[in-house]
């Protein structure tokens, strides 16, 4: 219990801690350094979620980040199995990423900052020119040479295995004709959902070798694609 209430304690200082950070980078992008603040706000990221892991007490085993691209645009696509993705990918992922978050984290205040300056988009499911415009500025920032990563089953599984992945969330990828790293993490629902406490627990994360979307024709795009990548990563998981 004690190891609960650190952690969140140090989630809450970090949180409140971006305001000032957050205002700086939103000023500077907005006056054409979006990417040097991109990088700058990233770094800050890595080092929170470093220390968070060391504060919780797991073991973490990291392979394939040789896999991980430099230079040139990338998507991310990983199986979703609690809260704690986020944290090991903003540790050992190695470079800055944004991701697709639903509208109404818009309206939490602080969250939505933390969401925005770490390269986030909001999207509205509900409204199909919205969501189009939004996927299509992850796109063009995948193609400018950034990086984006998207959970294709939708939601965590909370201990329930590698769920069903949604053909449709891929459209990000095929859009930018981006490499794909599939990315298998093991292990973030015992940390935190498995009990609501924090708990120390073993992780695994894997970054597999990239595939190339623009090699796959487009007729193959919708299902062929998702499953190839749904075989890499629970094939990640179970090795």
């Amino acid at each position: 219990m004690i190891k609960t209430v650190i952690c969140f304690a140090y989630v809450v200082a970090g949180v409140l801690g971006l305001i000032p950070i957050g205002i700086v980078v939103v000023v500077f992008s907005l006056l054409g350094l979006r990417g040097p603040m991109s990088v700058l706000m990233y770094r800050v990221a890595q080092g929170w979620a470093l220390l968070l892991i060391r504060l919780v007490g797991c073991e973490v085993t990291v392979t394939g980040r040789e896999n991980i691209p430099r230079g040139r645009g990338v998507c991310f696509v990983g199986n979703h199995g609690g809260s704690f993705d986020i944290v090991l990918l903003l540790a050992y992922a190695g470079r800055p990423f944004g991701f697709v978050a639903k509208k109404e984290l818009l309206l939490i205040p602080i969250l939505n900052l933390w969401i925005s300056v770490l390269g986030g988009l909001f999207i509205d499911r509900k409204n199909a020119r919205k969501a189009i415009r939004t996927i299509n500025r992850g796109v063009d920032r995948i193609r400018a040479g950034g990086a984006m990563i998207i959970f294709p089953e939708g939601h965590r599984s909370r201990g329930a295995g590698l769920l069903p992945f949604h053909s449709g969330s891929f459209k990000l990828a095929t859009r930018a004709e981006a490499l794909i790293v599939p990315v298998a993490i093991a292990g973030t629902y015992d940390v935190f959902e498995k009990n609501y406490r924090v708990n120390k627990a073993p992780l695994k994360v894997t970054f597999c070798k990239a595939i190339d979307t623009a090699a796959i024709p487009s007729h193959g795009q919708k299902q062929i694609l998702p499953n190839q990548i749904y075989s890499v990563i629970k094939e990640a998981l179970e090795g």
